[in-house]
This record gives structure tokens, sequence and C-alpha cells, in this order.
């Protein structure tokens, strides 16, 4: 599909927000035009209205492609394993500690410690830290 310079650059900034909402439009886009330009792209399936707030339009996967962005579907978790289950753990606010985390997959102490140690050995800071938890 073609686009036009207005919908090309509304959908280049909605690729820069987080959520991919529109919403930097030009000051001349205004009243009328603004919903003709919105209903065009609707219509061509390059944006549709945000789930949370349905008067906001967010940048679909083929809007995002119109303009070269390749979009990646997710990945797909992997239910019951327990990678599953320390992501759930480290993603929660209060985080998980180390003996959770071995609670809750069965793994030695030993093994579960690797996981979060530093990956930077060559910084002193870390291993100060490293060594601190290891002795709490």
């Amino acid at each position: 599909m073609k686009l036009t310079d207005t919908q090309r650059a509304l959908l280049e900034a909605a690729a820069q927000h987080p959520q991919k909402k529109l919403t930097n439009f030009p000051d001349t886009l205004k009243g009328g035009a603004r919903i003709k330009v919105l209903t065009s792209m609707h219509n061509a399936e390059l944006i549709e209205p945000s789930a949370a707030e349905p008067e906001v339009y967010v940048a679909t996967a083929t809007g995002l492609q119109a303009i070269g962005i390749t979009v990646q579907a997710p990945r797909a978790k992997r239910e019951g394993t327990k990678q599953a289950v320390l992501i759930e753990l480290l993603t929660r606010a209060e985080g998980a500690t180390l003996p959770q985390m071995t609670e809750a997959t069965g793994w030695q102490v030993h093994y579960a410690d690797v996981l979060v140690m530093p990956t930077n050995i060559s910084n002193s800071a870390c291993v100060v830290e490293h060594a601190a938890l290891r002795s709490a």
C-alpha cells in the first residue's frame, strides 16, 4: 500500500511509542482532516482502536510493516517448566529470594546460585557484591 506523507509520519511516530499509540499529530491535521486520515488508516488495517482507550488508536503489525518495521510474534511461554516458574517469581514486584527459587524448582542451591551470579566478574564491585551475597 502506498502511504501518504501524513500516514507515514503518524506510523513512524507510533512506532517510537512504547504502546505504539498515535499521539503525535501534526498541528495542521485537525477536525475533519484528522478523521479522514484516521478512517482511511483504520480501513486499511494500519491502525486500530486501543483496547484500553477506544478513542486512542494504535499501530497494527500491518501498519508497522508498511513503514518497514518487522514485527516478531511474542515468544510463547512454556507453561509448567522451571524456566516459566522462575520468570514468574522474578517478575513479581517483590522479586524472589534464592530459597524461594530453589524451593519452587527443586534445584540445589549451588545451581540456582549460578543463575543469579553477576556475569561481569572482571568488575570488582560485582565480585564483592557476589561474595557478600554468598556469605549472607
